[in-house]
């Protein structure tokens, strides 16, 4: 059933529970492994023929119910002036971090066949190598998690800087937060005009922050990207983690589908969320290194939590961690399939 992921995520009636799993193409594979001793990430990338094979090695090993496309979220960040590398066992390295209103100035709103056109181009093949079976999910990084990255010059662990220029010069903060939303914005668009089925906005380090810095700082923006896009019909998920005291506040910001960590009970979360709106989640990824009965049990429990939701897609709270196993990947997906059948 190749439209079953879409239709969860419409609420519509499925046969079985849709699931995929972020990261889902990796480290973890070996396929993964062998191309990455010949290519760099930028480079695997960048070429619209390498990123559509990466793409599909976890379609092909383990039958999940929708691709998503292989590129990083920070790929926006060089056409628009902040070039970046991903430097050996540090993660990605911004060369020049943005932190006052003049680096932000510089920054270009960009369209995205300026400077991207070869993950439009990665779309495209995809989409022709998918060939109906499977539908295709594009991403793009969310305002605050992208600034945190250029703001602190890589990843961080208290975000320091990025709250400093929030709380302590808001117009510049609010400049940099609309150059991003609009780039984003353009971005996932062209991502669908290209041909993905369905977008994700990754918000992933917005669980540091509170409700209240939420609401003032973050949530005008993430809604002018959410709420345009889900005019256009395309299913639009809303990602974040650590986002236990946010899920209101995202479903307020947008997106058709709300994602949920493994922080948060899933049927807790659909209580507070509601049902004209479907869910996303929410597996511990360090499970996938649990014995399977253990893993079993906890896929168990989260189907049959879920059973109060419109509509459910089973995912990782986060991404496949690089030492997983394979084949836990794939007890997982049949796992979730069966379930119906089994109960």
């Amino acid at each position: 059933m190749w439209d079953r992921f879409l239709r969860a995520c419409r609420r519509e009636p499925v046969d079985v529970t849709p699931v995929w799993f972020m990261r889902q193409a990796g480290r973890y594979m070996a396929e993964y492994r062998a191309l990455r001793a010949k290519y760099t990430l930028l480079e695997l990338c960048k070429n619209p023929e390498l990123a559509t094979q990466v793409t599909l090695q976890p379609v092909n090993a383990h039958r999940v119910d929708a691709a998503i496309l292989f590129a990083d979220i920070l790929l926006p960040l060089e056409p628009m002036g902040a070039p970046f590398e991903f430097a050996k066992g540090e993660g990605p390295v911004i060369h020049h971090p943005v932190r006052d209103r003049a680096a932000v100035e510089r920054l270009r709103v960009i369209d995205p066949e300026e400077g991207l056109g070869y993950v439009l181009d990665a779309i495209k093949m995809i989409r022709r190598e998918l060939d109906g079976k499977t539908p295709l999910i594009g991403f793009a990084g969310a305002p605050f998690t992208l600034a945190s990255y250029l703001i602190e010059g890589g990843k961080s662990s208290n975000y320091a800087l990025t709250k400093r220029m929030m709380y302590n010069e808001p117009e510049t903060w609010n400049l940099l937060m609309s150059k991003f939303s609009e780039v984003v914005r353009r971005y996932l668009h062209a991502q669908i005009k290209a041909g993905a089925n369905a977008v994700q906005l990754f918000d992933s380090w917005v669980g540091s922050l509170s409700p209240t810095d939420y609401e003032e700082y973050i949530l005008p923006h993430v809604s002018s990207i959410l709420k345009d896009l889900e005019k256009t019909g395309v299913p639009v998920i809303h990602f974040g983690t650590d986002t236990a005291t946010l899920l209101e506040l995202q479903k307020r910001a947008g997106g058709t589908v709300i994602g949920v960590d493994w922080r948060t009970p899933l049927d807790q979360a659909i209580n507070r969320l509601g049902t004209d709106v479907a869910v996303q989640g929410n597996l511990d990824p360090l499970l996938l290194g649990a014995p399977r009965e253990l893993l079993g049990r906890r896929v168990d429990d989260i189907l049959q939590r879920a059973t109060s939701a419109a509509g459910h897609i089973f995912n990782l709270g986060h991404g496949i961690l690089p030492d997983t196993d394979p084949d836990s990947v794939k007890f997982v997906v049949d796992r979730v399939h069966s379930h119906q059948k089994r109960a």
